[in-house]
């Protein structure tokens, strides 16, 4: 593949993981969903580019995100897991044993969740309001269903990912190559 045609991929979908990041300032649920599709979008190019165009999508999207998007808590969260984790993934999942594979997993959501907290809350002002639920503040409760939402995360990737070999991988592969 020509590099020109490498960079405008990675160039489109740059542009689309910010336009996903703008679009949470817009739609009160994106805080979280927007940012969760954008990383999910860099899994084309680990597959079509590798990991190092993968993750200089990553750190473009973050800096555009933190300068444009309002929504610094979905730039936060973009940043601290959500963005990286898709390219992440193929990298832990090369590990044999399933069982260490979801250790690995949880531990970096866990330390990565609990940091962006953190961040959060203290650098970023985010006001403690938006970690309450019916007006009682419940960051455990977030933590252990972020765990368990997590999970289902993980599987739906998984899946994603295998559609996509399956079906358009090959597609796209003959269509780029210039």
């Amino acid at each position: 593949m020509k590099t020109s045609v490498k960079v405008s991929m990675g160039g489109l979908v740059a542009a689309l993981s910010l336009v996903l990041m703008l679009l949470t300032s817009i739609i009160p649920f994106g805080t979280y969903a927007f940012p969760t599709f954008a990383g999910i979008l860099l899994i084309l190019l680990v597959f079509n580019l590798g990991y190092g165009y993968a993750f200089a999508v990553y750190f473009i999207t973050v800096v555009l995100s933190f300068l444009l998007v309002t929504d610094k808590e979905a730039a936060l969260y973009y940043s601290a897991f959500l963005g990286y984790y898709p390219i992440v993934k193929g990298l832990i999942e090369r590990i044999n044993s399933k069982v260490i594979q979801y250790i690995i997993k949880l531990l970096l959501f866990n330390v990565c969740i609990i940091g962006a907290f953190y961040i959060g809350i203290f650098l970023l002002s985010v006001p403690k309001e938006s970690f309450t639920l019916f007006g009682v503040y419940l960051p455990w409760v977030f933590l252990i269903l972020g765990n368990i939402f997590f999970v289902i995360y993980d599987l739906c990737v998984t899946r994603l990912v295998t559609l996509y070999l399956i079906k358009w991988h090959n597609k796209l592969n003959k269509n780029t190559k210039l």
